[in-house]
């Protein structure tokens, strides 16, 4: 028992200074959350404030739907979507890291899921089609982005007339976005507000694109 609490202790200790050392790179310059560090992204605490169930029934997403995923990581979000949109639906996750597009191929081949479509590439760089989703979403990722106008405009362009855009945003994420930038970015990039979840510490923000 005490050498599980201790190697207990000492993950989370080398788990605290992994963030730490993130969290002060990242104050200098862009830094998307490493592979490695895919624990801090995928922990109790997070999905009790922004768990995969809660953002996908903030955004209502349903069978049949296309689900555009940004900056998907290894597929928190991306995997429980493919399973709510059904045989019927698509999930494609975009994300800029390899490591993190090989974390999530080795989940759908080891889930079995066809419906899912991994996408090496960065936001705003035009790796996704036009008018094609009825859902986007971008959990605590925004702030990754170098150029989130650009990213924006190009979600706002893959999205359908009347699809929604969910951002999500949670501390101590090195990269939090304030709502109100967040606002201000989306509805420049053409978005209306339509719903908020949550709180200062971890909020979601719906944005829908005019029909």
């Amino acid at each position: 028992m005490t050498r599980a609490l201790a190697m207990l202790g000492g993950f989370l200790l080398a788990l605290l200074a992994g963030g730490f050392v993130w969290r002060s790179l990242s104050r200098r310059r862009s830094l998307p959350c490493p592979a490695w560090l895919v624990p801090l992204l995928e922990n109790p605490y997070v999905e009790a404030v922004a768990g995969a169930t809660t953002l996908l029934e903030r955004a209502r997403v349903g069978p049949g739907m296309r689900v555009l995923d940004v900056g998907s990581g290894p597929g928190r979000v991306t995997l429980p979507a493919a399973e709510r949109v059904s045989a019927s639906g698509e999930v494609v996750a975009l994300d800029i890291q390899p490591g993190m597009i090989r974390r999530l191929e080795e989940r759908i081949a080891a889930g079995g899921f066809e419906n899912v479509r991994a996408v090496l590439g960065g936001a705003g760089e035009g790796k996704v089609e036009r008018d094609g989703f009825d859902r986007a979403f971008l959990v605590t990722v925004l702030g990754e982005i170098p150029d989130q106008a650009a990213a924006l405009r190009e979600i706002h362009a893959a999205l359908r007339p009347g699809g929604l855009l969910s951002v999500t945003e949670v501390l101590p994420d090195p990269h939090y976005q304030s709502a109100a930038r967040v606002r201000r970015l989306a509805e420049e990039a053409g978005f209306a507000e339509a719903e908020r979840f949550g709180s200062f510490w971890a909020f979601t923000l719906n944005f829908v694109k005019p029909a």
